[in-house]
């Protein structure tokens, strides 16, 4: 099993996949990684060899932001803007949606699970 930025990456799929399972790497990078390193496409995470294992680690060392210091910097842009109290802070502070999606209807994922309110008594 290789571990590349600190993810136990699968050995059966390939490599252009397998790299997905770290935060902050896609398919589009992926790519890129797999040509920076000069892997071919169907080339599969049990035939790499060690040096193409660190060089795939080197590449995602030097030209990514991946798993730990991506969360942390994303945490940090979020939290800029709550201190700022611009308007998407404010969403981010309610826990609302903050790229202006309704909230009248729907917004579940955001908001949490809905609140009966209790019917009008006579």
């Amino acid at each position: 099993m290789a571990r590349i930025a600190g993810v136990n990456i699968p050995t059966a799929k390939r490599v252009e996949i397998a790299l997905t399972y770290i935060h902050g790497i896609g398919r589009t990078h992926a790519k890129d990684i797999c040509v920076k390193a000069g892997l071919p496409a169907e080339k599969r995470v049990n035939e790499l060899s060690d040096a193409e294992v660190i060089q795939i680690r080197e590449i995602i060392d030097r030209d990514y932001l991946v798993e730990g210091d991506l969360r942390r910097e994303v945490s940090m842009n979020i939290k800029r803007l709550m201190d700022l109290g611009s308007y998407r802070g404010l969403r981010h502070r309610k826990k609302l949606p903050v790229r202006g999606q309704r909230t009248h209807t729907n917004a579940r994922t955001r908001k949490g699970k809905a609140v009966a309110i209790a019917g009008k008594k006579k």
